[in-house]
């Protein structure tokens, strides 16, 4: 399969929105989002946000995916953090190792850097993919306001 990782640009905003709107529906999320917050997303994403980085994955004739990091600092192991915040490939695409290559991507752009994730229990696929990337489980509850 030839896919292309590349950065996220203007003429990826509609098509990767539409695919936003099939992730934040699906039971891989909590929450659905909204038009407001996928556009904001988006066009950090586009704009060079030093804080969102987005991406596509596409092959010749389509876009196959999309993900999102966001950067932050992990003051519990001493580094930067890169967290994968949106992770989605479109479901013809998947199990042919497109995420795997984004995983070994990002970590050879963002050496020394720890990597977190949020993954639903139920989503047993994707959990096998996280672990077979190197991502262990944290006992943690997350908290939000």
């Amino acid at each position: 399969m030839n896919t292309t990782i590349r950065k996220m640009n203007i003429e990826d905003k509609y098509t990767v929105i539409e695919m936003m709107k099939v992730f934040y529906t699906s039971p891989a999320v909590l929450s659905n989002g909204s038009e407001e917050i996928f556009e904001n997303d988006v066009e950090n994403c586009i704009n060079d946000s030093p804080y969102l980085e987005g991406y596509v994955f596409e092959n010749f004739e389509e876009i196959q995916g999309y993900a999102m990091i966001a950067k932050s600092f992990s003051t519990e192991f001493g580094k930067p953090c890169i967290w994968i915040e949106d992770l989605y490939i479109k479901e013809e695409y998947r199990s042919m190792g497109i995420g795997s290559e984004f995983f070994e991507y990002i970590q050879e752009k963002y050496l020394n850097c720890i990597f977190r994730l949020e993954v639903e229990e139920e989503n047993e696929k994707a959990i096998r993919v996280y672990k077979k990337c190197g991502f262990e489980v944290l006992p943690y509850m997350e908290m939000k306001k």
